[in-house]
């Protein structure tokens, strides 16, 4: 699973996910991407879980994943009392912004991407959409 080797603090507060994403929002090495169309928290087993879902129905295609889960996502055990400090890190999950690209293909035409990142989208928590790279 996704996860960072090590991290600063180990139990991130919530924050707020504010405009669009500045970084990350171009296709840079593949010829087609996934783009984020709202804000979210991707978790490491999605992130996975589309992966597995791409390299099956593209096995000859060249996959780059954009994202890393670098957010500690903590929770306190049902039926706890209030108080006794905050939970312990539950999973560990990628801040996504809208424009972010998660996932890039190549070696693939347009119609086989369209399908792969389909059975991507099903997978994920956030709305996408299917962009090209620009060329200059």
């Amino acid at each position: 699973m996704l996860m960072p080797k090590r991290v600063d603090y180990r139990k991130h507060m919530r924050g707020k996910i504010k405009g669009n994403a500045t970084r990350g929002n171009v296709v840079a090495h593949g010829e087609f991407g996934l783009q984020a169309l709202e804000p979210g928290w991707l978790p490491a087993r999605v992130i996975e879980a589309g992966r597995v879902a791409a390299s099956r129905n593209a096995p000859e295609a060249k996959l780059w994943i954009r994202v890393f889960p670098q957010k500690s996502v903590s929770k306190k055990p049902a039926e706890t009392r209030m108080g006794t400090g905050k939970g312990d890190v539950e999973y560990w999950a990628a801040v996504i912004k809208p424009g972010t690209i998660l996932y890039e293909l190549d070696g693939v035409t347009e119609e086989a991407a369209k399908r792969v990142f389909n059975r991507v989208a099903h997978k994920l928590p956030v709305k996408v959409r299917m962009v090209r790279r620009r060329h200059k």
